[in-house]
């Protein structure tokens, strides 16, 4: 028992820049609410730890602002359900307060526990910056281009088919090898392999299915040579860029994997492009990866949590206080 409790007899529940008294003294009640109240909005980060660098410069980003920050704990959430509506419980129990927003970070192993928490708050009227629609489609690459081809939004050769006996005409559909076989679900570049040849195209896709994997495969945009832009997109608008490039003798860019990241300055219709993306898949925040093909840009997947430790290192901009800023304009 802390201080405050012992003093107060209250429960004390620590926040990020602010330490909320709830009681029943209407006195203490009082004074705490008012304290509380000189901060424009209450925030919370659905994220798993607040040592994660992305939820820290979040918590920062609101701190700065005047916000009262909250972190949830998504897996660690309890959601109670009745006739007379819902409540929302953090670890140990304890009640989530009435919030203002919410900016999901949901983790792609977590995907299903954190939409529940997402789609609790969207059921209460909470403003969130990632639906729990959007993150669902962000995690499926085979919907999300699905939905990016329907939007006219130019993308990589694609092709898929369920069946197994189907695997070299997926690869002659998208031209022939070279091709990239991918896992619908996989993410940081894990489960992503490049085939020089259609045999070795045919001997990955069977061993995906063979772990009951579902996959699908893309032509090999040469062009790009193991680069691709990384927008964040918030609010309709590109705040940020970087060149992401595959180290040598690899072909992912994915910083998780060895790439290297540079400044980037994008052209008109890759701007447009990005925008529109986001736009397409539900998300006021993402992370649009896009391919510098011949004919133009190529949206190769959108990310629903964008990392922001990369992005911010190599362009020294701001992206979570401009994260923040758009949630606390987007919900008043």
């Amino acid at each position: 028992m802390g201080p405050l409790e012992a003093t107060f007899g209250v429960e004390v529940l620590p926040v990020f820049g602010a330490v909320e008294i709830l009681t029943k003294s209407p006195t203490i009640w009082w004074r705490a609410r008012r304290a509380i109240t000189l901060s424009e909005m209450r925030i919370a980060i659905l994220s798993q730890s607040a040592e994660i660098y992305s939820t820290r410069r979040l918590i920062e980003a609101g701190n700065r602002a005047g916000h009262t920050m909250h972190l949830l704990d998504y897996i660690h959430a309890r959601i109670q359900l009745t006739a007379r509506g819902t409540r929302c419980f953090g670890y140990g129990s304890a009640p989530v307060p009435k919030l203002t927003a919410v900016i999901p970070r949901i983790a792609a192993s977590a995907t299903q526990a954190g939409i529940a928490i997402v789609g609790h708050f969207e059921a209460a009227g909470v403003y969130t910056c990632a639906s729990s629609e959007g993150i669902l489609l962000s995690r499926d690459k085979l919907r999300t281009l699905q939905v990016l081809a329907r939007e006219g939004i130019a993308i990589p050769p694609t092709a898929f088919s369920h069946s197994g006996l189907e695997s070299r005409a997926l690869v002659q559909s998208v031209g022939g090898a070279p091709v990239v076989v991918k896992v619908l679900r996989g993410t940081q570049g894990v489960g992503v392999v490049l085939c020089d040849t259609v045999g070795a195209a045919e001997s990955v896709i069977e061993a995906f299915r063979s772990l009951q994997a579902t996959v699908l495969v893309q032509g090999l945009i040469k062009e790009a040579q193991g680069t691709d832009v990384r927008c964040i997109v918030v609010g309709g608008e590109v705040v940020a860029t970087m060149l992401r490039r595959a180290p040598a003798g690899a072909f992912r860019s994915n910083l998780h994997r060895g790439g290297r990241a540079e400044r980037v300055k994008l052209s008109d219709v890759e701007r447009d492009v990005a925008i529109r993306s986001a736009r397409a898949v539900g998300l006021d925040v993402a992370g649009v990866d896009i391919l510098r093909g011949k004919k133009g840009p190529l949206v190769l997947e959108i990310n629903s949590s964008p990392g922001l430790e990369g992005i911010e290192g190599i362009t020294k901009l701001d992206v979570a206080g401009a994260i923040v800023r758009h949630v606390a304009q987007a919900a008043r």
